[in-house]
Order: structure tokens, then sequence, then C-alpha cells
């Protein structure tokens, strides 16, 4: 029994519409995640004392900073995008009919539901009183 592979591959760009938003999409939040993560790992390890680091230090000095906690938004955003539409592609590379529709749209859900939470934690933490 031979397995033939196709042609296409993730590679290759889609021809338009919802998908190719969504091929451009994941290479640029891939790229975001790379320089944010990369960033934060930078600053919270090499540039501050990790044997300071507390969770007082991480609300007053570091979310106590709008810039800050909109660098930690913008990660967060990128990561939930990139992982579920990395998800989604699988999904629809080995589901069809309505197990695809039932797992697209659950992603979708969860998708949705972490982002919220996410953003709600970083907008609603009180600044710290100077």
């Amino acid at each position: 029994m031979s397995v033939r592979l196709s042609r296409s591959s993730s590679r290759t760009r889609p021809g338009g519409g919802w998908e190719l938003a969504i091929w451009y999409l994941m290479r640029l939040t891939g790229l975001g995640l790379f320089v944010t993560a990369l960033s934060h790992y930078i600053i919270v390890h090499f540039l501050f004392d990790p044997s300071q680091q507390t969770a007082k230090w991480i609300t007053d000095e570091r979310w106590g900073n709008l810039a800050w906690r909109t660098v930690d938004w913008l990660m967060l955003s990128f990561v939930v995008f990139h992982g579920f539409m990395g998800l989604r592609t699988i999904v629809q590379d080995y589901t069809s009919g309505g197990v695809r529709t039932l797992l697209t749209m659950a992603l979708y859900l969860g998708a949705f539901v972490l982002f919220a939470m996410g953003t709600l934690a970083v907008a609603t933490l009180p600044f710290p009183v100077q």
C-alpha cells in the first residue's frame, strides 16, 4: 500500500479570501511571538535578577507600567491566535464533515474564552498607588 502525497503543503499560499488572511496572519503572529517572547525572556531573566522577582515586583514594576501591560497583552494575543489557528489547520487536515465543524467551533470558542480571560486579567489589575 503506497501513500500518495499531494503537491500542496502548508507553505503553499492559499488562493484567497479567509484562508489567505489566516495564512498571512499566521506568519505575522509567528514573527510577533518570536520578538515578544524573546524580549520577555531577555528582560525577565537577564536584565533583572530573577531571585529578586516576587509577585509584588511583577505587579508593581512590570504591570504597574502601561507599556509593559501592552507588550504582555500583545504576546497573549499572538500566542492565542497562532496556537489556535495552528490547531485549526490540523483539524482541517485530519477531519471532515460534522466532526470538523464541531472541533473548529470548539477551537474558536476556546480561543475566545482564553483571550477574554487574559485580556480581563491584564486590563483589570489595579495600578499600584505611588
